[in-house]
């Protein structure tokens, strides 16, 4: 599958507002409401295409990556990328992950070397937790948000990601 990165438009925005994923996972639902259309579109949001130009997912960085309640922790306290991410709930489950994750890295490498990447997991999301320590990310800190406990996950250094994967992940 050929993928590409384009800044995020309003009517991917609204595709995105309209996922819906499965329990548990439906902790990761956006509200359909103009305060979520603007996050997604005024923030360092972008949407990763395949080559008919359907909507793979998104990824962001920053801020608009981290969950608020984590600074109260001091989970952000030390300088690294934040990376946030989803994909198109069609897609999950279904072995796509580690190509789609690959992309989103690979991409980021060639905008911003030299960085530690950190990301922000609910810690039952269980599948998304094993592919980013198959990527190098590991487990620095853990918080929660009323009864969600969420781990923060960061990988160091600017090393090659695909060396830490074995081709039968893909």
């Amino acid at each position: 599958m050929q993928l590409t990165v384009t800044p995020i438009k309003q009517e991917y925005a609204l595709q995105i507002l309209n996922w819906k994923y499965e329990a548990p996972y439906d902790l990761y639902n956006m509200a359909t409401s103009r305060e979520s259309m603007n996050e997604l579109i005024e923030n360092h949001y972008s949407v990763v295409l395949d080559e008919g130009d359907k909507l793979v997912g998104f990824f962001c960085t920053g801020t608009s990556a981290q969950v608020p309640a984590g600074e109260l922790a001091g989970a952000y306290e030390k300088d690294a990328l934040d990376i946030g991410l989803g994909m198109n709930p069609e897609l999950t489950g279904r072995g796509n992950g580690s190509m789609f994750f690959s992309f989103i890295l690979g991409y980021l490498e060639g905008q911003f070397s030299k960085f530690s990447y950190r990301l922000t997991v609910a810690s039952f999301n269980e599948r998304a937790i094993h592919l980013y320590q198959k990527f190098g990310f590991r487990e620095t800190l853990a918080f929660h948000r009323e009864e969600v406990e969420f781990i923060v996950m960061v990988r160091t250094g600017t090393d090659d990601v695909k060396h830490l994967l074995k081709l039968e992940d893909f």
